[in-house]
């Protein structure tokens, strides 16, 4: 695959051949990617591929389907994947991402190059101990406020550039990004997340397909029902999800960390909450052998055009 970044980008996605927000963007912005598929999928998105005019993705088929596990068995898949292509490390994407923009000057300016990763990698490739790092939301980024370049040693969301040497992979059927960036920080390694590189997410659980059926919205509600029985339940009802299944996903992460997080009810439903505090400790280690920037700014061959010009 050519491209400006240099590690490669997976997609996991289900059932959501309808909408490809993620691979809609990265096809804008000429970044070669990989979706992968489980297999009764594959005709559905090929025929996306077509509808959508996307040329840069490559359809990777799971050798597994409908386990209900969540997306960490693919996701471990995507890794494995990479490590056999000898690279060094990956980027993992949710299938729900619209755009993607730089922060810069206090204003959110969307990106229509794949360099929007290169200089997230050449950061990352400068630490020994830095094992997950990613864009923060757009949302929680607003115009016309100050933020540091990027902040350390806390959870990375939905676009995760992942060292393929770490000693932690994916397990749980919930929060599972959550999860292993506690782990990494747990053993006093590092994580980035970047304030000056932002993710466009659409809003959890109001995109068709994905996981949502398949276990979100069964939690706490009647057994016996099907998936589409389910679906249409929560519908009829005019909820995004069930507000009882969303203990579940916040306990079993209280669960496996008590020591930093808890569950709370928030804004009408269970949420985690989790202590990041101790962490702060934690210092990013320059490799070897590399020499840190000098107060010199590098835009990567990044310029601002407007809405009219072409990007190239």
């Amino acid at each position: 695959m050519n491209r400006e970044n240099q590690y490669p980008i997976y997609i996991v996605s289900k059932n959501r051949h309808e909408s490809m927000f993620t691979s809609r963007s990265l096809d804008k912005m000429d970044t070669q990617h990989y979706i992968a598929i489980e297999p009764q999928d594959y005709d559905n998105y090929v025929t996306a591929l077509e509808e959508f005019n996307i040329t840069t993705a490559t359809l990777l088929t799971l050798p597994f389907s409908n386990h209900g596990d969540g997306p960490g068995r693919a996701r471990n898949w995507c890794w494995d994947h990479s490590m056999k292509n000898g690279f060094d490390a990956h980027w993992v994407l949710d299938d729900n991402i619209q755009s993607f923009y730089r922060f810069n000057d206090n204003i959110r300016i969307r990106v229509g190059s794949s360099v929007f990763f290169r200089v997230m990698e050449d950061f990352f490739d400068r630490y020994d101990n830095l094992y997950i790092a990613g864009p923060q939301y757009r949302f929680f980024i607003a115009p016309n406020q100050s933020y540091p370049p990027f902040v350390a040693n806390t959870r990375i969301y939905s676009c995760l550039l992942i060292r393929n040497d770490c000693s932690h992979r994916w397990r749980g059927r919930y929060n599972e990004d959550t999860d292993i960036c506690l782990r990494v920080l747990k053993d006093g390694d590092c994580t980035v997340q970047f304030n000056a590189f932002l993710q466009g997410k659409v809003a959890t659980q109001t995109v068709k397909g994905g996981n949502s059926t398949e276990f979100y919205h069964k939690e706490g509600m009647e057994e016996g029902l099907s998936e589409e029985q389910v679906a249409q339940k929560v519908k009829d009802k005019g909820e995004r999800y069930n507000t009882d299944g969303t203990i579940n996903k916040s306990q079993m992460l209280e669960d496996m960390h008590p020591d930093v997080a808890r569950v709370v009810w928030r804004y009408g439903r269970w949420h985690h909450y989790v202590d990041y505090s101790p962490f702060k400790k934690n210092k990013l280690r320059v490799k070897q052998g590399v020499k840190l920037p000098e107060n010199k700014v590098n835009n990567y061959g990044m310029k601002l055009v407007t809405l009219e010009e072409k990007i190239t």
